[in-house]
């Protein structure tokens, strides 16, 4: 994983992110609790991003591709949350 790609999935992330806390209010309560352990991996993944994106070598490849994975983990909890949002 490239930084050019780290940083894509970071900025990403970050929208998608940032859509979502604008509508934090309309959160039932179930939805936060799944907000609050998305968050966690979100910031995991932030910290991950930022150590992957200064590495370099092989050794870089192998934590991006955990980065990779933790960025799908985060991005599909924030759909599900989304999904939440426009159930009845």
């Amino acid at each position: 994983m490239s930084k050019q790609d780290i940083d894509e999935l970071v900025e990403s992330l970050t929208r998608d992110r940032d859509e979502l806390r604008l509508q934090f209010h309309l959160f039932k309560s179930e939805v936060r609790d799944e907000w609050a352990e998305v968050e966690k991996k979100w910031a995991n993944f932030h910290r991950q991003a930022s150590v992957t994106s200064a590495a370099a070598g092989e050794a870089a490849g192998e934590i991006g591709a955990a980065v990779r994975l933790l960025g799908e983990e985060t991005r599909a909890g924030y759909r599900k949350i989304r999904g939440s949002l426009k159930a009845p």
